[in-house]
């Protein structure tokens, strides 16, 4: 039985997964129920740290592309962080080292991006006027 251990993260960029073990069809799921949980604001990046990945089959590479899709559909981007040797060989030659952007760590990925600017809404009730305040 292969192992996966799927850690989330907050970056002030946003989520970091850090994915260690083998991402195989066996061990997808829960990569996919991680995916699935993830709430992602416009703006923000989701970085994939793949620094533990030991193996990753083409399961494992259909859900690298479903957090990406799910990162477009919240007007998010997305970053791979250290890929391993033979990931990035794969990726490579299926072309998809042209979609993702490629990092060698986390914190190359995420200083690669400006954090995540946080608008409120402080509309003053009854005054009819508004004001956006923007928190980093």
């Amino acid at each position: 039985m292969s192992l996966l251990t799927i850690t989330t993260r907050d970056a002030p960029t946003g989520p970091v997964l850090e994915i260690t073990g083998d991402l195989d069809h066996e061990t997808s799921p829960e990569l996919r129920h991680a995916i699935d949980r993830l709430i992602l604001a416009r703006g923000q990046l989701l970085v994939l740290d793949l620094a533990g990945l030991r193996f990753c089959d083409s399961s494992g590479i259909t859900l690298l592309l479903a957090a990406r899709n799910l990162a477009i559909e919240a007007g998010a981007d997305t970053a791979l962080a250290a890929v391993p040797a033979n990931t990035a060989r794969v990726l490579g030659i299926v072309g998809l080292d042209q979609v993702f952007a490629v990092y060698p760590d986390t914190r190359a990925a995420t200083g690669a991006h400006p954090p995540t600017a946080v608008i409120t809404d402080t509309t003053s009730r009854g005054t009819g006027s508004r004001a956006d305040k923007v928190e980093s």
